[in-house]
């Protein structure tokens, strides 16, 4: 007799498996669209910061291009035989800007600032004629870059300001 019975409830909880089953039809394709969206937006999310660690990059490389191009380019160095002789931050800004769009950013997102100063500590007898391109001063160029993630409109990030600036002293 018990044999009869035991192989009834069996049987029923074989339906109650078979019934919840059917219940839960595509509910693996709803957890998994739900799961790709996390995994989608953080792959996208650590792309656009390898693009920013990029974008800086390059725009700290770019300042400490421009100073070295602006040192030799100036005072005594300065014989005409060098191609934007004497430097000026016109020639600077030309010169970068293009190189920096060379490298697959936007050109209209950077300002790049040349002055000539008298080195700190060492007065003015150093440095003849302050804000002037000549041995004994020194050059300094501030580079900013506005950076805007390419997702921006989805997650309502805001542009990141990326500023660098070198200084070289003008030997020659």
């Amino acid at each position: 007799m018990t044999c009869g019975l035991q192989h009834e409830g069996a049987k029923a909880r074989a339906q109650t498996r078979v019934d919840r089953k059917a219940r839960e039809r595509g509910s693996s394709l709803v957890e998994q669209s739900f799961i790709l969206v996390f995994l989608l937006t953080l792959m996208f999310g650590i792309i656009d910061c390898g693009r920013a660690l990029y974008t800086y990059h390059f725009v700290s490389n770019v300042a400490r291009e421009a100073t070295r191009w602006a040192s030799v380019r100036s005072g005594s160095n300065c014989n005409g035989v060098l191609p934007g002789c004497p430097a000026s931050n016109s020639n600077i800004q030309g010169i970068f800007s293009k190189n920096i769009s060379n490298m697959g950013l936007d050109k209209s997102n950077l300002t790049l600032t040349t002055t000539w100063v008298v080195p700190p500590g060492v007065g003015a007898a150093a440095c003849p004629g302050a804000n002037q391109n000549s041995v004994g001063c020194m050059v300094h160029v501030d580079v900013t870059y506005t950076y805007t993630f390419f997702f921006a409109p989805f997650i309502a990030a805001p542009a990141i300001t990326m500023n660098s600036s070198s200084e070289m002293l003008i030997t020659r």
